[in-house]
This record gives C-alpha cells, sequence and structure tokens, in this order.
C-alpha cells in the first residue's frame, strides 16, 4: 500500500516539476537509474510497466526505497487497465499512470485513494479525467499533439487543468523553458532523460546531473 497520501503525492509533482520515468528488465541496473534521480535531486519517479518482470523489479526498487528511507515517490506508468493499477497498488504504487484514461483504474485509485496520472490529448479527455477526479493530466504524446503552443491552447478554455507533457520533452534550456512559460504544471521525461547510451555505459553520473539540470532549468522558468 502506498505510504503516503495522494495530495501529498500531487503537491511533490507540482513542486518538483519533473517526473522522470523508465524501464528495464534487470534490478541491478534499474536501482542504480533509481539511486541517480534521487541524487540528481528528483522526487518522484515512474517505472513503467513495460516488460515480463515489471513487477519484479519494482517490488525491488520499492525495497529500496523503503530500505534505505529515500526521499523520491515511487510509482507505475503504463497501466491500462484496473487489475494491473490493483496489483501495483497492492506492491507499494504511490501512483498510477497510463497512456489513456480508463474510469475503471480511476474509481479504484478513488477508493484506494492513490494518485492516478492518465494520459489524454483533446479537451473533452481533460475534462472527462478531471470529472472522475483526476487532478493531473498526462498530456501524451505531448509533442505529436503539438508541442509547448498546444498546452497553451487547452489552457485556454480550461484554465484550471494540471497538464504534464510527456513525449518529446528534451532536456535542454530552450525546450524545457517553452514547456513551462506556455503552461505546464510538470513535465515527465524518459528516454532523453534517462538515455541508452548511458545505460549501456553505466553512466549514471550523467543521469544524475541531467536530472539536476532540468530541475534547475524548470525553477528558472518559473521564475
Amino acid at each position: 500500500m502506498a505510504r503516503v497520501d495522494r495530495l501529498t503525492v500531487y503537491q511533490t509533482m507540482l513542486t518538483s516539476g519533473l517526473v522522470p520515468l523508465f524501464y528495464h528488465s534487470d534490478p541491478d541496473t534499474a536501482a542504480r537509474v533509481l539511486h541517480a534521480c534521487v541524487e540528481g535531486g528528483a522526487r518522484v519517479l515512474e517505472f513503467t510497466n513495460r516488460g515480463e518482470h515489471a513487477l519484479e523489479v519494482f517490488t525491488k526498487l520499492r525495497d529500496i526505497v523503503q530500505r534505505e528511507d529515500l526521499p523520491i515517490l515511487l510509482g507505475v506508468g503504463t497501466v491500462l487497465d484496473a487489475p494491473t493499477a490493483a496489483l501495483y497498488i497492492a506492491h507499494g504504487a504511490q501512483f498510477v499512470g497510463g497512456p489513456t484514461f480508463n474510469k475503471s483504474i480511476a474509481r479504484l485509485c478513488n477508493r484506494r485513494k492513490i494518485a492516478y496520472i492518465p494520459g489524454c490529448g483533446t479537451t473533452t479527455e481533460i475534462s472527462n479525467a478531471e470529472e472522475w477526479g483526476v487532478e493531473i493530466i498526462k498530456v501524451f504524446p505531448g509533442q505529436g499533439l503539438g508541442g509547448p503552443g498546444f498546452i497553451r491552447d487547452l489552457l485556454g478554455p480550461l484554465p484550471w487543468a494540471k497538464l504534464m507533457p510527456s513525449g518529446g520533452v528534451e532536456p535542454r534550456q530552450e525546450n524545457i523553458q517553452s514547456w513551462i512559460q506556455a503552461g505546464a504544471a510538470c513535465v515527465a521525461m524518459g528516454s532523453q532523460l534517462i538515455r541508452k547510451d548511458y545505460l549501456a555505459e553505466q553512466n549514471y553520473q550523467s543521469i544524475a546531473r541531467t536530472v539536476q539540470q532540468v530541475l534547475q532549468w524548470i525553477q528558472e522558468a518559473r521564475t
């Protein structure tokens, strides 16, 4: 079960501004990525449910977070149905994310007081998700839907929406600045942040430095 309430999860995402996300089948590699993100200052991490042994790796990461009392909230992403969401919640997921909005997942997460961050791509989808209690919307794929301009346009009729673009967010100052100044409440970053070449070279320090730099750019863009 989640160790913190969902309001804390939402506030941590919004305050930090960055949600790194990744999947790796090797538990040791995943653990090193976890530590690199913590070292870089990330306070939220999404482990995506994309492999046969994803739950096993997630559980090991959860154990590390609890045993070492790491200052990071660990959640699960790429969840498409309520049974999968329930499985991860039972194994300690602090939040549940996905590329689509699913009413059954929303109902489950509401009942268990777990933060749910679904992917939406239209004003109708966003409004429907908010009607089901969703606080932060993952705009996915962010760049494919129109980039920062799309975020700005969405906030015209929906100024209260808290939008987190995912897909196309790049670790470059001008890119981060464009998303934040367009109105993104926070950003999610996957392979652009936790790059395959860094993993292949076991260059975890570069992951930590990139996380730290992105967090700095987010705070600068906000001010």
